[in-house]
């Protein structure tokens, strides 16, 4: 009787390491980053979700990759208009001002 408790809380902690793993595996992907490159022919201010930056064109800012957190124009340190809103496709990539 004890040998099959001891078994079953055996296959539980299999099962709990399995799902720790595959949360962990979802965590990396949040946990990257994108990276802005300012490819236009002008100077530009966005807000990143955390923060404005203001991007000189040929420059590049790294933003977190928090899925759905919303990219946004900036001006005079006030949020415009959405540009983008962060997907898990995004994460780990560099991301051409222009094409968005």
């Amino acid at each position: 009787m004890v040998l099959i408790v001891a078994i079953g809380f055996m296959s539980f902690n299999i099962l709990n390491e399995a799902i720790i793993k595959k949360d962990a595996v979802k965590e990396g992907v949040v946990g990257s980053s994108i990276s802005l490159i300012n490819d236009t022919k002008s100077k530009v201010s966005i807000y990143t979700g955390t923060g404005f930056v203001s991007l000189n064109k040929g420059s590049k800012t790294s933003i977190s990759c928090k899925i759905g957190k919303q990219v946004r124009w900036a001006n005079k340190g006030r949020k415009g208009n959405v540009i983008f809103k962060i997907e898990s496709k995004h994460c780990g990539k560099t991301l051409k001002l222009s094409k968005l």
